[in-house]
């Protein structure tokens, strides 16, 4: 009686179990920073409703367009401005249209006790430090200094000004107190994490350029029809709902 060889059997055992372990694919989302808490949101639902799941990755537009253009392995960059989106458009790195998924809105807020969270007192000599994001890389940076000049006070302060490479990095300067007072993202103060920490007040939309945040499909991207899908999902009543609850604007 001959036996068979369990050699072939072994083998194949561990490639079934290999093919059972492989990884989940993932849609990379490349994330401006002043999106990540609505993001996290944002995806939730979207891989709720189609069973995709999302990795986010988090920076200034500024960096993740400059990692896309070194060949980055995103799908979908969601920015916090038309001209990433359009740089990129230029190029021939993206899939489609920049669109613009929604407005974004400015907050000057402190979480120190005595400083006041209004424009005017910034030349205050309590004020010493002034977060924003860098307007080099950050779109809601360059609106912070469009502001600043616009009040007439950004030559008399420019020398108080901490610049954070992001949103998020700006944002944790105001929130330990390294920073006095800060311009950050609506969004940033009211999200969950920092949501009654300080004192903000809204900045009227009127003294800057419209924050008009867009999004793209990247060309190379590995999940095409998810992107197509996840890019389609911004503007379905769901995510306009969320991206209201966190400050944003959108067209109706």
């Amino acid at each position: 009686m001959h036996h068979r060889p369990l050699i072939p059997i072994f083998f194949l055992l561990l490639l079934l179990n290999s093919a059972c372990s492989q990884p989940e694919q993932k849609l990379r989302v490349a994330t401006a920073a002043n999106m990540q808490y609505a993001m996290e949101e944002l995806v939730a639902a979207f891989s709720e409703q189609t069973g995709i799941a999302c990795e986010m990755i988090t920076g200034s537009s500024g960096k993740l367009t400059a990692q896309i253009r070194e060949g980055a392995p995103y799908d979908i960059l969601v920015s916090a401005d038309m001209m990433y989106p359009r740089e990129l458009k230029q190029l021939g790195l993206i899939s489609g249209e920049p669109r613009i998924y929604a407005y974004g809105n400015l907050v000057l807020w402190t979480n120190r006790e005595g400083i006041h969270p209004e424009l005017q007192y910034l030349t205050d000599e309590a004020v010493k430090h002034i977060a924003i994001p860098n307007p080099q890389t950050a779109p809601y940076g360059r609106a912070a200094v469009e502001v600043l000049r616009g009040a007439g006070l950004y030559d008399r302060i420019a020398h108080k000004l901490v610049y954070g490479e992001s949103v998020a990095q700006a944002s944790q300067f105001t929130c330990s107190g390294a920073s006095e007072i800060g311009i950050t993202a609506k969004a940033v103060v009211l999200s969950a994490n920092v949501a009654g920490k300080g004192q903000w007040t809204d900045l009227d939309p009127g003294m800057h350029s419209p924050i008009e945040q867009g999004v793209v499909r990247i060309r190379n991207s590995a999940m095409p029809d998810a992107a197509n899908q996840f890019s389609e999902f911004l503007f379905s009543p769901e995510a306009r709902r969320i991206l209201k609850k966190f400050g944003y604007s959108v067209d109706e």
